[in-house]
């Protein structure tokens, strides 16, 4: 899920798969939303789109209005390291942002080893101009473990857990009516993207260009 001003997150094809893309308007080549999927909730919040893309991709804040994430740590620009659990179970695992658009997208994938994930969030404007946030998450354990991932049981349970999470966030955003922060930043491939190139460094160490 994203980052706080400079930290965030997108969503990347399963292994082994050619990556899905689609060619805008704008002439801007961007994944496709998730074909596969075990889990995919969408919430209205009664906040314009910028204001809910804004405050989502703060992910450090998750904590405060999430039941179950306790530590959301900035490792690299687009890699954040998770921690979730119930009462006294803890688990760490980081994710990486591979796609992020503001105001309208971002997917990323788990980077753990077992069990892995994909997942992305679209942000779309509704008719009375608040948000439509839907998740969508795709499980990819390994193993033995791939035989629950099959259960209709645990895609249920992860659902009613993921539809929880985004009430809790329409709750807290709603109450706050602004957002706290905001990195409008975008992601392609897992890389950040600047408007503007950096200029050529110097070979003379210290010396500065232009």
């Amino acid at each position: 899920m994203a980052h706080e001003n400079d930290a965030h997150q997108a969503v990347p094809d399963a292994p082994g798969t050619a990556p899905r893309r689609r060619t805008d308007a704008d002439g801007v080549t961007r994944r496709r939303p998730l074909r596969e999927r075990h889990v995919e909730e969408t919430v209205e919040v009664t906040v314009p789109v910028r204001t809910a893309y804004n405050q989502w991709t703060q992910f450090k804040t998750f904590p405060r209005f999430s039941t179950v994430v306790h530590g959301v740590e900035q490792i690299r620009p687009t890699v954040t390291a998770w921690t979730i659990g119930y009462g006294p179970l803890r688990h760490r695992f980081a994710v990486e942002i591979v796609e992020q658009d503001p105001d309208a997208y971002l997917a990323w994938r788990g980077l753990e080893q077992n069990p892995s994930h994909q997942g992305e969030v679209e942000f779309r404007p509704t008719e009375s101009g608040g948000t439509a946030i839907t998740v969508r998450m795709l499980l990819q354990p390994q193993g033995a473990a791939r035989i629950l991932t099959r259960s209709s049981r645990t895609a249920r349970l992860t659902a009613r857990l993921v539809r929880g999470e985004l009430m809790n966030f329409k709750q807290f955003i709603e109450g706050l009516g602004q957002e706290g922060g905001a990195w409008r930043g975008t992601i392609r491939n897992g890389r950040v993207q600047h408007d503007h190139p950096e200029p050529p460094r110097s070979r003379v160490a210290q010396w500065p260009v232009g």
